[in-house]
């Protein structure tokens, strides 16, 4: 008996898994099939290229120098009696103001002396034109007492009666005297060390009472008049850049900035000057000079505009020659192999490019592209000729009809 309930227990759970299983297949809802095929093209996003005139900016760094950069040394030895207040570290001076005072005093001896050494051979001078006239006057006598009349006398012996050879010698004593006077004026006028341009002083390594010789480091002065910035770009981009041909005229514009240190949106203008040339050792870039007037911001039109300071490393952004005639796009876009991805007909077209100058944002593309072309910004993960794409736009609309 308990053989025959299990059996029928087996046979009751069988029949119900059998109807439970007809009863889910008979349910199951059909699929749409036209729903499946809405969606097969790839969602993409575009940008419409522009053709035109554009202006590249090319970023660099560089480093700012000063153009006038002396060291202070003095031409003559002595002791220094005088220092003016302005010549300390950080002061300003004007072209021509008097920085240091050596002691004069023995260079005013020395002036005084040669001046009456000049003074003696001057009276040397007179003393010998007066014996030469008297020489003359000999040698006419010694001419009329000839038989014939004429100078029985050789060259050399003429020369020695009118005393040619003193006059000389006195003359040259003169000579020699009159550059000793110039000399020690000179020397005198070196005691007074003056500023030779408008200045910033950036070292001072001497004070009153300080004992100098010729050749000492007295301090280092800088001109304010302007500086370099020196940067370095790549040598294919030297083509679109414009360099002055002379001091009247002005390179490429430039902007500089230096978002560390200055505030946000503040700059500085400059102008390229000049192109070093050599390449730089290590990085084998160009090296270009960047001219900046007014560097520290003194004049009333800086006002309040960011000073540069020597040594700093900044931001140069020149403003190259316009390129006519090509399509300007984010240089991002680039696919490998110098390529672009152009949506056309809602299909994908793989297009080379020819790039003819590429700045830090975008790339100017000669050819390969054109005016109103789609560009696809979406990275997609397939890419072939030829594959189906549509916008985000396109994509709506067909929802809606939907």
């Amino acid at each position: 008996m308990n053989n025959k309930k299990v059996i029928w227990i087996c046979l009751a759970i069988l029949l119900g898994g059998i109807l439970v299983t007809t009863l889910i297949f008979s349910t199951e809802p059909e699929a749409q099939q036209e729903g499946a095929t809405i969606e097969t093209a790839i969602l993409v996003d575009v940008v419409t290229a522009e053709k035109g005139t554009f202006a590249p900016t090319i970023v660099a760094t560089g480093t700012v120098q000063p153009v006038e950069d002396v060291v202070l040394s003095p031409l003559v030895p002595g002791q220094i009696i005088r220092r003016d207040p302005a010549f300390t570290p950080g002061g300003f001076v004007k072209k021509g103001e008097v920085l240091l005072q050596i002691d004069p005093a023995d260079y005013q001896n020395t002036l005084e002396l040669r001046k009456s050494e000049l003074l003696q051979s001057e009276t040397t001078l007179a003393t010998e034109m007066g014996r030469q006239q008297i020489a003359e006057q000999d040698l006419q006598l010694i001419n009329n007492d000839s038989l014939f009349g004429d100078n029985p006398l050789s060259d050399n012996e003429t020369q020695l009666v009118l005393r040619k050879p003193q006059l000389n010698a006195v003359k040259a004593t003169i000579e020699a005297a009159r550059a000793s006077v110039n000399q020690a004026e000179l020397n005198l006028e070196r005691t007074t060390i003056r500023a030779p341009f408008d200045a910033h002083i950036l070292s001072q390594n001497v004070t009153v009472g300080s004992q100098v010789a010729q050749g000492d480091n007295l301090g280092r002065i800088v001109g304010t008049d302007s500086y370099w910035v020196t940067a370095t770009v790549p040598v294919s981009r030297l083509q679109w850049l414009k360099f002055p041909e002379s001091n009247s005229e002005k390179g490429s514009l430039v902007h500089i900035e230096n978002p560390s240190a200055w505030t946000t949106g503040a700059s500085r203008t400059g102008y390229l000057d000049r192109q070093i040339g050599a390449l730089d050792a290590q990085t084998r870039l160009a090296r270009v000079l960047v001219r900046v007037e007014d560097p520290l911001a003194t004049s009333k039109a800086l006002e309040g505009a960011p000073k540069l300071m020597i040594g700093t490393f900044v931001e140069v952004n020149i403003e190259a020659d316009s390129i006519p005639n090509v399509v300007r796009m984010d240089r991002n876009l680039v696919r490998s192999n110098q390529t672009a991805w152009v949506m056309k007909d809602e299909l994908l077209e793989i297009r080379e490019l020819d790039i003819i100058l590429t700045d830090n944002e975008y790339v100017y593309v000669q050819s390969g592209l054109e005016e109103g072309d789609k560009i696809v910004t979406t990275n997609l993960s397939t890419v072939t000729n030829g594959i189906e794409l549509r916008t985000r736009s396109a994509g709506t609309s067909e929802e809606k009809n939907d």
